[in-house]
């Protein structure tokens, strides 16, 4: 996973002529739909609940069954912890960490350039910058 400031949204980039790093993207093809799993019914609920909001999200279209398989791991973890009497913070880091591989947060999809955009959703462009005057605001 890359480190580091979460970058600017590509339409708030500055510099469009050169590429972030330099790293060419390998494509690959495939001809298969992967299907979701099921997930366990034994599992705790806010497990079930974050395994349900993959299914539903839109990045789940570059899953393959791989990435099905280490969510299941990330959910059993999270089950495990969360039936513990009291959650270890390190597996919950790791837990959050393995969650963020499977680009389940805003930042986390922008730091390997993935952005979701909604349906009706703006054209991009940034909102008008106001500036703040802390004389206005106290007084």
């Amino acid at each position: 996973m890359t480190r580091g400031p979460v970058p600017k949204r590509s339409d708030q980039r500055v510099r469009r002529n050169k590429a972030p790093d330099g790293a060419e993207v390998v494509r690959l093809t495939t001809n298969s739909q992967v299907k979701p799993p099921a997930e366990d019914k034994s599992w705790h609920i806010a497990a079930k609940r974050w395994f349900r909001s993959l299914k539903k999200s839109s990045q789940n279209q570059f899953y393959e069954q791989s990435d099905w398989a280490y969510a299941q791991l990330a959910a059993d973890l999270l089950s495990a912890e969360m039936n513990r009497d009291k959650p270890r913070a390190v597996m919950v880091a790791q837990i959050l960490s393995m969650m963020d591989n499977l680009l389940t947060s805003e930042g986390a999809r922008r730091r390997v350039r993935v952005e979701l955009v909604r349906a009706g959703q703006d054209d991009g462009k940034v909102a008008d910058i106001v500036p703040m005057d802390p004389g206005s605001l106290y007084g």
